[in-house]
């Protein structure tokens, strides 16, 4: 359960992309604009957004649902910005 400080979102990755390369790079750089502490999440195994190999690792194919977590000052802000980025893969 998220603190007060804690903002989540669940997003699904579009039809036909999966997390490789290029998106999980495009996810990583909008992650690392951020000062919170950002998670993803996928069938319970989590990984730093800011790190591309923890991202890579998770294994996401399209239509997965990510579990997008932040904590910290602009925790909100970054979970917004990085749902929207998932959403722009399609």
């Amino acid at each position: 359960m998220p603190t007060s400080s804690e903002v989540e979102r669940v997003v699904r990755l579009p039809a036909g992309v999966d997390l490789h390369a290029r998106p999980a790079a495009q996810l990583v750089r909008m992650a690392a604009g951020f000062s919170a502490e950002i998670t993803v999440a996928v069938d319970g195994r989590e990984a730093n957004a800011k790190s591309l190999l923890d991202v890579l690792a998770l294994g996401a194919t399209a239509g997965t649902p990510l579990r997008l977590a932040a904590s910290g000052q602009d925790a909100a802000v970054a979970v917004d910005a990085l749902g929207e980025c998932v959403d722009g893969f399609g």
